[in-house]
């Protein structure tokens, strides 16, 4: 049952972090409730590292071990941020963290895949770069800039959404 649950848990748990982000931008939530998000999340992150470290030791499931191993950091510099008031930037680089760290695993994966799995995740990636670059310059742009910001995160999100549905579905 844990085999399964490390193979399809996933495709939930990725639309619905960036819901939460998108619910985080919108003012929706608290900072301890962004706070208990991203400790959850980085002990997900290690529990599936550490359970499935053999599993994703070759080909496209190596790439995404490093995508979850980099993103550990990345998750905790999102904990740090909100535990402690040490300014937007820790919280800046979680979100734009995970925006970023999955695209190269999504065109790897889309690079050795074959049939449909391949645009599938060269759309994935498409979007999440595309995402990430909406965002971040929403980000430079301040705060009148909230619509773009958030349709950045979506954007991310479906992008990331639909990588990892596929995976879930077709492996």
């Amino acid at each position: 049952m844990l085999r399964r649950v490390r193979e399809t848990a996933p495709a939930g748990l990725v639309p619905l972090a960036w819901i939460f982000a998108i619910t985080g931008h919108l003012d929706r939530v608290g900072d301890r409730a962004v706070l208990i998000a991203h400790v959850v999340m980085s002990v997900l992150l290690v529990a599936f590292v550490v359970l499935s470290w053999r599993d994703m030791r070759s080909g496209v499931l190596r790439a995404w071990r490093l995508v979850i191993l980099a993103g550990i950091p990345v998750t905790l510099a999102g904990a740090a941020g909100a535990a402690a008031d040490l300014g937007p930037i820790p919280l800046l680089v979680s979100v734009v963290g995970w925006a970023l760290l999955p695209a190269p695993a999504l065109w790897y994966t889309a690079r050795e895949s074959a049939g449909s799995a391949r645009p599938v995740n060269a759309v994935a990636a498409a979007l999440s770069l595309a995402g990430a670059t909406a965002y971040l310059g929403a980000v430079v742009a301040g705060d009148p800039a909230v619509a773009v910001a958030v349709a950045g995160l979506a954007i991310v999100g479906v992008g990331q959404t639909v990588g990892i549905v596929d995976a879930v579905v077709r492996y």
